[in-house]
Parts: structure tokens; C-alpha cells; sequence
């Protein structure tokens, strides 16, 4: 009898909330490329669930936009969408989810099957949700896994409800919390610097680096989606999850393996030894018109139609976090992000302390490593080099490496691909365990009651800007020093 391996069993990824515009930018043109790729097991079906009353081909329609599609795949995304099938049903009926399991179960030919959910619904239904997966939608011949997505609770009471909430239905291994900036190519890359390169090991600690500062900044505002937004804030949005995520990784103590939960131990561990954010550590900042903007630029957040005119809901934050360990004690580490800014970049900076003993007068600016997420991958060390020529002045410049220029021919997958493709093999590496979202809550959510019960006013700061006048004293006060006597530019190839 031929061998099978677990490529060969049936497996069955249900999408539910497949009418939402998650499914139809990212997820459905995801599973496409996962597919096109032949990464998947070769006999997945693709099952589409929601209210939304629709045929395979209307959602075909409208995912069309979001999906490549390279010359000569056209045959290849036939059988896709013959490897599709749609259910509308409601979200807390029984019934609607013991038909959807009768669908599934039409597939799975053979002694194992296994099925994965995603869950792309709102926080309102997720309870609902989850509850019948489980009763009538469970896998009686292989695994069962589900994917959700952010946010995880509001506060700590909220997110410590959901997480019980889930415990009661699933065993943790079954649970990945998606936070798809752990599925970036340079987020990924963070481990491998740090622990496969002696020549930054021995610097990574308080005696060497003044303060890391972590940013995320977005070119636009709300676009019409204020109304989620209000409900969340930045923080809640950005900071409290990719960032924070982000910190663990670049602070935590080297783990013992590569194994899952030998990382997520010392993620937890790190962010274990970080005191909750006081009110005097934050700035919070939202965005007002420009006058001098172009269409979108001249509207103000509070000029969005789906956001009460008095809200008090930031749209730029910067606070700065204490980890009290050996090895960290005093720096500060920086968490900044904001929408409608000047620019769309995701990074980590790494600012070394200056150098003593100077004999430059001065002139020698701060090294720093910097880890550039998005867009265009790079990682490059600034650093002080002698001007060329006769004189003997200093430049700014730096070593390089940028993924465009150096992996020309390097596919990057895109974030979602790596971490749907984790939980077809059922690696939990990348996906946030329950302690380490507990501890995360912890440190974030005595801040969040303190900004809203006490009604503090953000600080308007103008769209397209570099976010509030009042963030660069703010840096300057936790011994980072930003010059702008330089920039990066990306290489030309």
C-alpha cells in the first residue's frame, strides 16, 4: 500500500466573514498565491461563510482586483476557483454551522481530514462563532485549527474573558492569534541578527545603546473608516500588538532553541520585567486638516462624518517603555505611531550611546542600527567615515543591506502568506500564546483608563507632518538624538 504523507489528506480551510473587506483584500489573494505556489496540501478545498448572500463567482468578482495573476497562471486559477465553494449562514444559528460541516464533510474522503478556520467576523460575533465551530464543526479525523485576527479584547478584563472564553472550547496548540507583523520578512529576520552575529551581541545591552525607538508611521488618515477606528485608537490599533511584538523580539534573552515555546518563553519573560506605561512616559497626538493640502490632506480627523466631533481618540502615540532587567535597565525603548504623517515606514532604530573620549570636536554623530520592516526591506549600520578627498571632515554613511538590491531576484512573500502556510503545518512560532497577551495587556491598559477616564486632549498636529512639535522634545528627553543631517537613500539599481 502506497505511503501517504499528511500532503495528501484532505484538508479544508473555511473562511468565515468572507463577504468582509480582510477576506477580500488579503486573505482570498493570499490562499491564491499559497495554492498557485503548490505550497498547499495538494487536496485543500476552500469553503467562503457569511451573512452575505453570494455565489463563488461574485466573490471571485470582487476579489479580482486585490488577486496577481502572472501570464500563463490563467489555467491554474481555474482550478482555484473550482477548488471554492460558498455558504451563507448566519452567525449564532446551529443549524447554518451543522449544514456547513456536511459541506465540509462531502470532501473528506479517507481516515484523516483536517480543517482550519479563519476568522475574519467582528469582535460582536466572535463568542457566537467559535462556540459552533466547536459544537457542530469540530474534525473527527485529523486536527482542527483556528486563526483569529486582532483586536484580542479592548483591556485586560476584556481580553482575559475572550482568552477563558476560548480555553473552555480549545486546547491552546488548536488557537493561533494572527498579528501579521510577525510574519514580515525583516520582524522575522530580528532573531538571526541578533543571535547569529557576534559582532552586535556583545554591544546589545545598557552599556552601549542610548534608547531604541520603534516606529510605524502611515501617509493617510481614517479613509471613511473612522467610525472602527474611534472605537480603538492607535494604540489599541498599533502599538499595544506589532509594536510591543516587535520590542520582545529585539530585547528578549537568546532562547534555548528555535522550538516555539522556547522563543515565546523568553518573549513573555521580557515583557514580564516592563511596568505598565505611566501618564508622564506618553504623548498622544490627532491629526487636523491641512490647509495647504491636496483633497483627502485637507480633512482633519474630527472631519470624518463616522467620528463624534468631541472625540478625544488618538491617532498618533509615542510612549516610551522600561524593561528592568540586567541587561536593559534605564534604556528607554520607544514605541511611536501615527496616521496622515509624511511618510509610510515601519522600522527599528537602534541608537548607540555617543562615543567617549571625543577627539572629533564634537562632529561625530551617534552609530545606529536600523532595521528598516517596511517598505523595502534594508538593514543598514550609520556610522561616521572620513570625507573623500583632501580635507579631513566627517560624513555620515552607512553599510548596507537592501533586500531589493542585494536578493534581486528574491521573492519577499507577503506576511499573511508566511502565516497561513505556519498553520497548515501547524508551526505556533509566530502566532502571540495567551501569557504573552496577558503580559501585554498588563503593561498597556492602567495607561489606556488613565487617558480616558481623565478625558487627557491630544495634541493636534497636521496631516502630512512629521506628527507633534512636542514628540521631539519628548525624544530628546530619553537621550535620542535625531539631527536630520542625514538620510538613508534607497540604492539605485
Amino acid at each position: 500500500m502506497e505511503n501517504k504523507t499528511e500532503f495528501d489528506y484532505p484538508h479544508t480551510f473555511v473562511l468565515l466573514g468572507a463577504s468582509g473587506d480582510l477576506a477580500r483584500k488579503k486573505i482570498y489573494p493570499t490562499i491564491w498565491y499559497l495554492y498557485r505556489d503548490n505550497l498547499l496540501p495538494h487536496n485543500t478545498k476552500f469553503i467562503g461563510y457569511a451573512r452575505t448572500k453570494q455565489s463563488v463567482s461574485e466573490v471571485r468578482e470582487r476579489c479580482q482586483k486585490y488577486m496577481k495573476i502572472r501570464p500563463g497562471e490563467e489555467e491554474k486559477l481555474e482550478t482555484f476557483w473550482n477548488a471554492n465553494n460558498y455558504v451563507a449562514g448566519s452567525y449564532d444559528g446551529r443549524i447554518d454551522y451543522e449544514f456547513l460541516n456536511r459541506i465540509i464533510s462531502n470532501h473528506e474522503k479517507g481516515p484523516i481530514a483536517n480543517r482550519i478556520f479563519y476568522l475574519a467576523v467582528p469582535p460582536t460575533v466572535f463568542e457566537d462563532v467559535t462556540v459552533n465551530i466547536k459544537n457542530a464543526c469540530t474534525s473527527s479525523k485529523g486536527f482542527t485549527r483556528v486563526i483569529i485576527e486582532k483586536p484580542f479584547g479592548r483591556d485586560d478584563v476584556s481580553s482575559e474573558k475572550l482568552s477563558n472564553h476560548l480555553a473552555g472550547l480549545f486546547i491552546e496548540e488548536q488557537i493561533y492569534r494572527i498579528d501579521h507583523y510577525l510574519g514580515k520578512e525583516m520582524v522575522q529576520n530580528l532573531m538571526t541578527i541578533r543571535f547569529a552575529n557576534q559582532i552586535f551581541n556583545p554591544a546589545w545591552n545598557r552599556e552601549n545603546i542610548a534608547s531604541v525607538l520603534i516606529s510605524f508611521k502611515e501617509p493617510f488618515g481614517t479613509e471613511g473608516r473612522g467610525g472602527y477606528f474611534d472605537d480603538f485608537g492607535i494604540i489599541r490599533d498599533v502599538m499595544q500588538n506589532h509594536l510591543l511584538q516587535i520590542l520582545s523580539l529585539v530585547a528578549m534573552e537568546k532562547p534555548v532553541t528555535l522550538n516555539p515555546n522556547d522563543i515565546r518563553d523568553e518573549k513573555v519573560k521580557v515583557l514580564r520585567h516592563i511596568q505598565p506605561i505611566e501618564l508622564k512616559d506618553i504623548l498622544i497626538g490627532q491629526y487636523v486638516g491641512n490647509p495647504e493640502g491636496q483633497g483627502e490632506e485637507k480633512l482633519g480627523y474630527l472631519d470624518d462624518p463616522t467620528v463624534p466631533g468631541d472625540s478625544l481618540t488618538p491617532t498618533y502615540a509615542l510612549a516610551t517603555l522600561w524593561i528592568n532587567n540586567a541587561r536593559w535597565q534605564g534604556v528607554p525603548f520607544i514605541l511611536r505611531c501615527g496616521k496622515a504623517l509624511n511618510e509610510r515606514k515601519a522600522e527599528v532604530r537602534v541608537q548607540y550611546k555617543d562615543v567617549p573620549g571625543d577627539i572629533f570636536s564634537g562632529h561625530a554623530k551617534r552609530n545606529e542600527l536600523v532595521i528598516r520592516v517596511q517598505p523595502g526591506e534594508a538593514l543598514y549600520l550609520k556610522m561616521m567615515s572620513k570625507s573623500p578627498g583632501m580635507k579631513f571632515d566627517l560624513v555620515e554613511t552607512e553599510l548596507d543591506l537592501t533586500y531589493s538590491a542585494r536578493y534581486k531576484e528574491a521573492s519577499v512573500p507577503d506576511a499573511y502568506e508566511r502565516l497561513i502556510l505556519d498553520v497548515f503545518t501547524g508551526t505556533q512560532m509566530h502566532f502571540v500564546r495567551s501569557d504573552e497577551l496577558k503580559e501585554a495587556w498588563r503593561v498597556f491598559t492602567p495607561i489606556l483608563k488613565d487617558l480616558e477616564d481623565n478625558h487627557i486632549k491630544p495634541v493636534p498636529y497636521v496631516y502630512g507632518s512629521r506628527g507633534p512639535k512636542e514628540a521631539d522634545d519628548k525624544l530628546a528627553g530619553y537621550d535620542f538624538k535625531y539631527s536630520g543631517s542625514y538620510k538613508w537613500k534607497k540604492p539605485i539599481h
